[in-house]
Order: structure tokens, then sequence, then C-alpha cells
């Protein structure tokens, strides 16, 4: 096995394991001497630092592991702290205050409500998992029932159910006001970044 085909799956090796990986183990499965091991991993070392890469390798008695440039913590940080929160559309919120205080409902119910077909509305809300089918209704056809989920609770900050606001016509409020004032108040604590990878355009084309 030539060095260049060690180094290599060295790499693929320590990306994989996270924690530092000891150059017996290496040697081990490599069935190789542990000094040659040993070179291995300091030339590998001297390579990411000569071109300055983003990803280092450390030594840590006698045990490699990548980490992060320290030069770079500034841009992690930055990554890795949420800077803004998407809210859901308006037609989102509606359908979806109209699962939460209809439970278990159908979707010809929301439709009902609404006024408009709720289908990709309802794709959005499933894929975000703030919706889920929960069964079907015993009535004709057995469509299926929908309800809302433990995320949902927990982006609006519910413990439970009978936390939601009081509400005496659902169809009057989403009609009546501007903003549904099922939600009014923590609407904007849902972070969509959390929920899925779309961007606003696609969260937008969903929810249409």
């Amino acid at each position: 096995m030539v060095n260049k085909t060690i180094k290599s799956a060295i790499e693929s090796m320590m990306f994989v394991w996270g924690e530092p990986l000891s150059i017996k183990d290496i040697a081990d499965i490599f069935n190789v001497d542990k000094k040659d091991i040993y070179e291995c991993c300091k030339q590998l070392q001297e390579e990411y630092e000569q071109e300055g890469r983003g990803i280092v390798i450390r030594e840590v008695n006698k045990s490699f592991q990548f980490v992060t440039r320290k030069e770079n913590l500034d841009y992690i940080e930055r990554l890795c702290t949420p800077v803004r929160r998407r809210r859901l559309s308006q037609s989102a919120l509606e359908t979806l205050a109209i699962v939460a205080y209809k439970q278990p409902v159908t979707k010809g119910e929301i439709e009902a409500i609404r006024g408009i077909r709720c289908d990709r509305v309802m794709e959005g809300l499933m894929a975000k998992n703030l919706v889920a089918q929960i069964g079907r209704a015993e009535t004709v056809g057995r469509p299926m029932l929908y309800g809302t989920t433990d995320e949902f609770l927990k982006q609006f900050e519910f413990e439970s159910l009978k936390d939601l606001p009081p509400i005496e016509d659902i169809e009057g409020a989403i009609f009546e006001d501007e903003e549904p004032p099922v939600f009014e108040g923590v609407a904007g604590q849902i972070s969509l970044d959390e929920l899925s990878g779309e961007n606003e355009n696609d969260t937008d084309k969903a929810e249409d």
C-alpha cells in the first residue's frame, strides 16, 4: 500500500471518527508500523497548514483529529447563531389555526372554512412537522384526519393544546381580522430555518 493511499484513508477516518484517532488504532487497521503511520499523519498535518486550509489537524497525545482553524471562529459563530427568523405565511397560519382548533379535521372541513383548496399549504405544514395525519374519519370515503404535532406545541411555546387561546368562532376570526388572533404575539416565534431547508421563495410557493 503506497503512502498516498494511506494518507487518503487516514483523512477519511479522521473525518468520520470525529474524536482524536490514535496512532495505534490506525496502525492496527493498516497492519503498518506505528512510526510510519505517525510520519503520515505529520505529513498530512504539514500539508494542511502549508495550504492554509480551514480545517487543520491537531495532535493530542499521539492521536490526531480534524479541527477548525481558530482564525475562522468568528465566521463559525455567525453561522451557528440564528440571525433572523422567517414567519409562516398568512395562508399557512390560517390553515394551521383551523387544524389546531378543529382537530381532528379533514381537508374538506378546512377548505369549507377557508373557501379555498389547501393541498399545497397542508403539504408545507406537514413538511415542517407542524401538522400530521392522525387517522381516518368514520364517514363516506373515510377521509384522512389531521392534527397538530408536538413540534407545533414547541414552536408556539404551548405545553399542551389546553394552552391555546380561547376562540368562539374560528371562521369569523379568520375572515374578519387581518391577523389570526389565535396566534397573535407568538407567530413570529416560528423559525422555519430550524424546520426545513427551503428558502423564502420556495416557502411562498408551497403555501400559496
